[in-house]
């Protein structure tokens, strides 16, 4: 069951992309900043670099099954914008899950139990 709202207003992106802190891996971008409404907000783009229509919604599903398995132990309150690379065609949700868990945990919004 989802258990985040999604970001898909464009001043919401922008918000991130100005104001949020960046964390680089080989197969995505990801913008963290503290959200207004208290929940956890995610917002996913994959550019045309990518590829076609599939590719991107490809690069898209891996990101968010990666989310999906890390999403019980971030913090509460936090928005995030992630950015697919060409990289991320190449390898399956675990591998993108274990790459988002230590930006999670190195941007600060990472708990170790698991929360509600």
């Amino acid at each position: 069951m989802k258990r985040y709202l999604s970001i898909k207003e464009n001043r919401d992106f922008k918000r991130l992309y100005y104001r949020g802190k960046s964390f680089v891996t080989p197969y995505f971008v990801m913008y963290v900043a503290k959200g207004r409404q208290g929940k956890i907000r995610i917002g996913i783009t994959a550019g045309k670099k990518i590829g076609c229509a599939a590719y991107r919604n490809r690069a898209k599903r891996v990101i968010r099954a990666a989310f999906s398995d890390v999403f019980g132990n971030i913090k509460k309150g936090y928005d995030f914008v992630i950015v697919a690379r060409t990289n991320i065609l190449d390898v399956k949700s675990y591998t993108v899950a274990s790459h988002l868990e230590k930006q999670l945990k190195a941007s600060g919004v990472w708990c170790e139990e698991e929360t509600d």
